[in-house]
């Protein structure tokens, strides 16, 4: 019988959130991405619990729990329950060998906050039953595995950018990856002076899985049209800004400005890689400011408070740059700023994001972190 109480674990797994300094909604148009996981984490309790099927979760966060059968796996009305029902289906469909277990869970990442708790819940399940039950699934295949879960039983239509930074990242680096080849390089991050301040509006405005799948069509509507002229484009990876510009007149506005932001990040993104591996900090987050602006109105998934936020730091000589991040329309704006200026910017902003909506600001410093691991009990 699984009683949480008495619970004694053979394995846990520490799953990490992430932040994307570059390369917002790009990941699903084979584009790329600068993402890193940090060191704020889903944590992980597994054992097996001698049964051939059942399996048994609580989360501390919601002291929720459920049971399900790993026989009879089918969508939950609970949203959050499809993120770990997903990944054991798609386990299933990669081995036979698991068997019955128990799993605790504790988060110190705020849903919907733009940190992608979601893939650190897919990957760190994933992550312990592949340990727990030694099936030798490759992290890369963790990654897949996770993406298809999302797809699947959540609805969200995302590409492998969250997944892929919570598996592979390390500490100290942020993660190159080109979403088309699925190959990555590690880049030092030395930011000297000056820190990562994560800042949460604490607001989620219920548009993100819909606005985000209706982002992605608009993407793949977009590259149908561009394949009338150029047949060898198979997703936006393969248009140039030139290429757009010449079938510019047989875009609707809103397409052509979608597939223009999704190309100039992309752009942004190597430049971003250029200046991290010649140091050159100032020059790389002034390309947040840009990305923001790309975000909020060639792609239009911002909303005010993440607005506010941003355009609140544009006077701060000590504040290098600003964000918004995830998939949009609330959760957190990643900022690069000087250390010694933190708290008093902390303070000033939190004051003024209170009397403008009246709503209490969340923020903490993140430091590039490894990726998803375990440890033995």
């Amino acid at each position: 019988m699984f009683t949480k109480d008495t619970f004694e674990p053979e394995l846990m797994v520490s799953s990490p959130g992430r932040i994307n300094f570059m390369g917002g909604h790009t990941d699903y148009n084979n584009g790329f991405v600068l993402p890193t996981a940090i060191d704020k984490k889903i944590k992980f309790s597994f054992r097996k619990n001698k049964s051939d099927s059942t399996c048994n979760f609580y989360t501390k966060d919601y002291d929720k729990s459920f049971t399900v059968n790993l026989n009879n796996i089918s969508p939950s009305k609970e949203n959050w329950e499809n993120y770990i029902l997903g990944v054991l289906d798609q386990l299933q469909q990669r081995s036979e060998k698991i068997k019955g277990f128990d799993c605790i869970f504790e988060s110190e990442l705020a849903i919907g906050s733009g940190l992608s708790s979601s893939a650190a819940l897919e990957c760190g399940i994933a992550y312990g039953i592949n340990e727990l039950f030694n099936l030798g699934i490759s992290k890369k295949d963790i990654v897949i595995l996770c993406r298809d879960a999302e797809h699947k039983y959540v609805g969200t239509k995302c590409g492998l950018m969250d997944q892929y930074a919570s598996v592979f990242s390390e500490t100290d680096k942020v993660l190159f990856l080109d979403c088309q080849s699925m190959q990555h390089t590690m880049i030092n991050m030395h930011l000297s002076d000056y820190k990562i301040l994560i800042l949460n509006t604490n607001v989620s405005h219920n548009l993100s899985t819909s606005e985000y799948n209706i982002r992605r069509e608009q993407c793949e509507k977009g590259v149908s049209i561009i394949r009338k002229t150029y047949p060898s484009v198979l997703s936006l990876r393969d248009v140039t800004l030139e290429m757009l510009t010449t079938v510019k007149t047989q875009l609707p506005t809103v397409i052509f400005e979608r597939c223009q932001y999704i190309l100039e990040e992309n752009k942004r993104v190597l430049d971003a890689v250029t200046y991290l591996k010649n140091n050159k900090i100032k020059e790389f987050a002034s390309l947040l400011y840009l990305c923001h602006e790309g975000l909020r109105h060639k792609y239009e998934v911002s909303c005010p408070e993440l607005d506010f936020l941003v355009n609140y730091s544009l006077n701060k000589e000590y504040v290098l740059g600003s964000r918004m991040m995830g998939g949009g329309f609330g959760g957190c704006t990643i900022n690069i700023i000087k250390k010694n200026h933190i708290d008093n910017y902390i303070n000033e902003v939190s004051i003024a994001y209170k009397n403008r909506f009246d709503i209490e600001l969340k923020a903490f410093q993140a430091n590039p972190s490894k990726g998803t691991s375990h440890s033995i009990s």
